[in-house]
């Protein structure tokens, strides 16, 4: 699995890639320090074991003050990935990382909680976005005119493909209970109905399951276990519950039940994330 390599400042770019093509300046200009990630054709410093293999690299500048504070003090740039146990969903809180590392690793440093929740937009030269996150595709269109967005996205990719970005696997994200999506496609009573549908079926063979609602559903779950993680209007919000709920809803649950949202603006992103925690398994009628 490729790793994103992070810096504190721009001045490190260079020594990382073979060159620095209009587009990833425009972006850089326009979205660093912050939460997107760049791929270029790598240099000879970076390693195989960070790409994974492959001839480009992923590169990223934090927002976050402290991130940027403990790159400075490496003296080199770092590749991470996110502070979780493979495979788990991404921790956004100081809690949710002590939880997969604690004992696993020598230190844990405080942080804060994550603001966007999910993680960075993942973007080739080409440019074509990989994963979506923290920058949607409509604001990267806005800075490069055209972007594309790769069919993996919101496709099942084969268990085994070889992935360019971190994330693309057909199953990631995924808390230690079973996840469904129901979909209404853009109806939001129709996937309601399918969620209390389902709720009941898994009730009635004995699983113990919640559902992930939204400000406009909840009254549809009147007397059927459920936590409001956003608002359908304004999926930022439920980008930025998604991984947190996940992690504590599980806890003791057999099934979790997500509604599906439009795949539109940070939806997509919620919707990437989401169809990979619940292994692509989406009810609809």
């Amino acid at each position: 699995n490729p790793l994103i390599v992070h810096i504190a400042d721009i001045k490190e770019l260079p020594a990382l890639v073979e060159e620095i093509p209009e587009a990833a300046k425009k972006l850089a200009d326009a979205f660093w320090p912050g939460p997107l990630t760049i791929i270029m054709k790598k240099s000879p410093l970076v390693p195989m074991q960070t790409t994974g293999g492959l001839d480009t690299v992923a590169v990223r500048m934090p927002s976050d003050p402290t991130a940027r504070a403990i790159i400075n003090a490496a003296g080199v740039p770092l590749a991470a990935p996110s502070a979780n146990l493979s495979g788990l969903p991404s921790p956004t809180s100081f809690p949710h990382v002590c939880d997969d590392l604690m004992g696993r690793v020598d230190g844990i440093v405080n942080g804060g909680d994550c603001e966007v929740g999910v993680e960075s937009t993942v973007i080739t030269e080409i440019p074509r976005v990989l994963r979506p996150g923290g920058i949607s595709v409509e604001q990267l269109r806005r800075v490069l005119g055209r972007v594309d967005v790769d069919r993996a996205v919101l496709e099942k990719p084969a268990e085994n493909a070889k992935v360019a970005s971190p994330g693309m696997k057909y199953k990631h994200y995924a808390p230690e209970c079973d996840v469904v999506i129901a979909d209404g496609g853009n109806d939001c009573k129709k996937t309601a109905s399918i969620a209390c549908r389902e709720y009941t079926r898994a009730e009635l063979s004995g699983k113990k399951c919640i559902i992930l609602a939204t400000e406009q559903t909840k009254s549809r779950y009147s007397g059927k276990r459920h936590v409001v993680i956003g608002d359908r209007t304004q999926p930022q919000t439920l980008c930025a519950a998604l991984f947190r709920e996940l992690r504590n809803e599980s806890r003791g649950m057999d099934l979790i039940i997500a509604e599906s949202v439009p795949a539109e603006a940070q939806g997509l992103a919620y919707m990437n994330r989401l169809l990979r925690a619940a292994g692509f398994t989406v009810i609809s009628e």
